[in-house]
């Protein structure tokens, strides 16, 4: 069955050809295609310019129509259409100072960053390929279109998105491309932080990450960059989510977490990679059954997974974690038998932080079996703990 996004693709493109345009399927789209990978994110070059695209198609938003490219939502699925063009000089590294619309494909796909980016797929499945992409991709090689030093001097982030493609997809970077990045390594500091983060996450959740971090060592990319890339630490590892491969990046920067502040992380990944390092803490220092309830089994599976990526040996298994935790009195403090409220009603002390002190204690005994989750024995054992205190 082929995908709403092709299928609407294919009627756009219909529809430009009818208004006597020429209209391709380019980049990433092509590129997956061609390595039979699914890739739903399907983008159209055109010789038409934005304005006649938008008098071809009722409806059509402005996404980025000074660099050519218009939204068109008229086949049921919205469609990037983006006009040939060409491009000045990056004097950021960044983005090109302006922009050239030309009526030549092949002009539009010169300035793309890699070879196997730079192909055409037409309506009936055929390959326009200038610049060897097909012939790269079967070498499982990454390769620069044209020049790769000016290349990455039109964009810096060119250089890392070479390091992921060879992590994602297990390539090697093509010589005279690999030279370029150790001579314009130094350039990526142009770049806006949470574009390298983006960059990184998706190396993270490769299936070779241990390539992909070899490769900022030999580039020298990593120099460049806060924390140590060190591809022996990252030998075994491997996640589908994004978070595991930041808490990682910390631990092997001995559990640097201000790392995570430096990539403009969300707080979400940042409270992630927290729980993560300090379960793998317990872990390797013998975990207590109050850490078992303060952390969930995805944290700790995660922190389980840590200690045998670091080679670290731990006297029981996972499964047998996960079935200490499964058998503990209570999951969490919510399922304690008492509340604030009770213990003021069996003291004569006012509200003040003894309430948490007294609380936390209890839900230690608890789990600890010290005590039964029983209102009336805990009310024993308050009292018991009151007169101690």
């Amino acid at each position: 069955m082929i995908p709403k996004q092709w299928q609407a693709a294919k009627e756009v493109i219909n529809k430009i050809e009818q208004a006597g345009f020429e209209a391709f399927i380019v980049g990433g789209a092509v590129r997956d295609y061609y390595l039979k990978k699914e890739n739903n994110d399907v983008d159209i070059a055109t010789s038409a310019l934005p304005e006649e695209i938008q008098a071809v198609f009722p409806h059509t938003i402005d996404i980025g129509i000074a660099h050519g490219t218009v939204l068109v939502l008229d086949c049921n699925e919205p469609i990037e259409v983006t006009t040939y063009r060409t491009e000045s000089t990056y004097s950021d590294h960044r983005r090109p100072d302006n922009v050239q619309f030309v009526r030549n494909l092949k002009e539009d796909l010169k300035r793309r960053d890699f070879t196997m980016n730079a192909m055409a797929l037409s309506k009936s499945g055929e390959y326009i390929d200038f610049y060897n992409g097909r012939q790269h991709i079967d070498s499982k090689i990454i390769c620069a279109v044209g020049e790769p030093i000016q290349r990455f001097e039109e964009d810096a982030l060119r250089m890392l998105r070479a390091v992921r493609f060879a992590a994602q997809l297990h390539f090697s970077i093509e010589g005279k491309t690999f030279q370029a990045i150790q001579q314009k390594a130094a350039t990526i500091t142009y770049i806006a932080m949470e574009r390298i983060q983006v960059e990184l996450s998706k190396i993270f959740i490769s299936n070779h990450v241990r390539l992909g971090i070899e490769y900022m060592e030999n580039t020298t990319l990593g120099r460049y960059l806060q924390g140590d890339f060190n591809q022996y630490k990252w030998t075994d590892f491997y996640s589908e989510d994004r978070r595991v491969g930041w808490a990682y990046f910390c631990l092997v920067n001995e559990c640097d977490l201000s790392l995570l502040s430096a990539y403009r992380c969300s707080n979400n990944d940042k409270l992630f990679a927290k729980s993560v390092l300090e379960a793998y803490e317990s872990l390797i220092n013998g975990i207590r059954p109050i850490d078992l309830m303060r952390f969930d089994l995805y944290i700790l599976q995660t922190a389980y997974q840590f200690a045998k990526w670091q080679n670290r040996i731990l006297s029981f298994s996972y499964e047998t974690l996960a079935e200490r935790k499964d058998n503990l009195p209570i999951q969490n403090a919510q399922q304690l038998a008492i509340s604030g409220k009770d213990l003021l009603n069996w003291s004569s002390k006012k509200r003040g932080a003894w309430i948490k002190t007294t609380l936390d204690a209890a839900i230690q005994a608890v789990v600890n079996n010290e005590v039964d989750n029983d209102k009336q024995q805990l009310k024993e054992w308050f009292h018991a703990f009151d007169d101690e205190g």
